[in-house]
């Protein structure tokens, strides 16, 4: 009896031993933003007050155009950024795979542009003609972006548009959940997924947070990275250069 006992101790022992490394392997969500500091951020070609941390928020001036990075590249992953506009008609967003400076000649990198706008932008910026821009424009757009291509799933022009408007207006707070496998591109819009792109030129890069020309807030920035897929060299963004200022 004294032996079964002894057995049945060690074969338990055993189990619950497996079963905690097999529960430490699973993918774990792991924060981008720590609520006190810019941590993690490399500020890229913004001003030194372009970002601020105040109650917990990331804060985004929107002034000047530019972007700033993580400190690492990620290829396959699931990213949480929650996201709130301060001011009518608001431009930005969150590029995926992208490289770790901007194109030449412009303030914004290579990626793929996940966007954020806000609801009053069509009707702010119209085209030659007076015309407001659709208003699926408004509520997350993605696109490869300054050399990156990708293919829509909802085609407006090389553009893929959500095929819902879900995207709440300023001063009110928006979930986006973008998941990005082996060069497809999901985005789940405040609980729904309504957009995607495929078959991404690059597919392991930075992540960048757009500042461009309005103030916006987030909040609660997190990813799970996913096991690796068979990315080659050609495409993985370069790696960055410089140290974080």
């Amino acid at each position: 009896m004294t032996n079964i006992l002894r057995i049945s101790t060690i074969a338990l022992s055993m189990y619950f031993s497996q079963s905690s490394k097999a529960q430490s392997a699973l993918p774990q969500w792991v924060s981008l933003f720590n609520g006190k500091d810019l941590s993690g951020w490399v500020n890229v070609n913004t001003s030194p007050y372009t970002w601020k941390v105040k109650d917990g928020l990331l804060i985004c001036s929107g002034r000047p155009t530019g972007v700033m990075r993580s400190e690492k590249q990620y290829e396959n992953f699931i990213l949480h950024i929650e996201w709130m506009h301060k001011e009518p008609g608001g431009n930005s967003g969150v590029f995926v795979w992208s490289d770790p400076t901007p194109a030449k000649g412009g303030p914004l990198p290579k990626g793929v542009e996940v966007q954020m706008l806000e609801i009053d932008y069509p009707k702010l910026h119209p085209d030659k003609n007076g015309n407001p821009a659709p208003i699926a424009f408004v509520h997350g757009e993605v696109w490869g972006t300054l050399g990156m291509t990708t293919k829509p799933d909802n085609a407006r022009g090389e553009r893929s548009m959500s095929l819902e408007n879900r995207c709440l207006p300023r001063d009110q707070w928006n979930t986006y959940l973008v998941t990005c496998i082996d060069g497809v591109i999901k985005l789940s819009v405040n609980g729904k997924v309504v957009n995607g792109v495929s078959l991404a030129t690059q597919r392991k890069g930075y992540l960048n947070l757009e500042s461009e020309g309005g103030e916006i807030h987030f909040r609660n920035i997190q990813i799970m990275e996913l096991p690796p897929g068979l990315v080659t060299p050609e495409q993985t963004a370069p790696v960055a250069e410089n140290p974080a200022r």
